[in-house]
């Protein structure tokens, strides 16, 4: 009942209030990003939604498209931008997700939506994380976000799908504005976002 019914009434509701609340904030980062980011504010992607279906995610753009002389992009920390790196540390960028939320492309909590071309490096049980709807938050960000192997990453969601509940929810909730008015674990280890998944963890 709360998976199918309270669950998406909840993101719902919050995301709509968070989004009427935050607006000035959001307008100012817009326009910030746009003067500063080659009029370039958001950022899209095609994501794997719940079963794997894709939808298209919805951030502020952080870092610019500068390319190397052979038209490469270059590596994710040399094209963060100032305004990018205080949008990312303070996770402003992830607040334009909420309208995918409204849309009922994600939750506001479940496994992070990563990238189309990992669904067939996962193994049977990493795949298990697609049994929900991904999150804007998660019970593996909560517990070392970037900071984490992806081994590790992987096993945190599918404990998120085998415990799904109204009360774990609230506690990855309250977990996750703790976490970011600390800033922590924004960046994994060796880079300025996680490395991308081979499938061999």
């Amino acid at each position: 009942m709360y998976q199918l019914f309270f669950k998406p009434l909840i993101d719902f509701v919050i995301s709509f209030v968070v989004l009427v609340l935050a607006f000035p904030v959001l307008l100012l980062v817009a326009v910030l990003l746009y003067i500063l980011n080659d009029g370039k504010v958001f950022f899209f992607q095609v994501r794997p939604g719940l079963r794997g279906k894709p939808f298209k995610i919805l951030k502020f753009k952080t870092m610019n498209d500068k390319r190397d002389k052979n038209g490469e992009l270059l590596p994710d920390a040399d094209r963060l931008t100032k305004v990018g790196a205080f949008v990312r540390k303070t996770s402003i960028d992830e607040l334009p997700q909420l309208v995918n939320v409204l849309k009922g492309d994600i939750s506001l909590v479940g496994p992070r939506p990563l990238l189309m071309e990992y669904l067939p490096l996962y193994n049977e049980e990493q795949a298990r994380r697609h049994n929900v709807k991904p999150g804007i938050t998660g019970w593996a960000q909560i517990n070392g976000r970037n900071a984490i192997s992806w081994s590790k990453k992987f096993e945190l969601d599918v404990y998120y799908v085998e415990h799904l509940s109204f009360l774990l929810d609230m506690n990855i909730l309250a977990q996750t504005i703790f976490n970011v008015l600390r800033s922590k674990d924004i960046n994994s280890q060796t880079a300025a976002t996680m490395e991308k998944f081979t499938g061999k963890e």
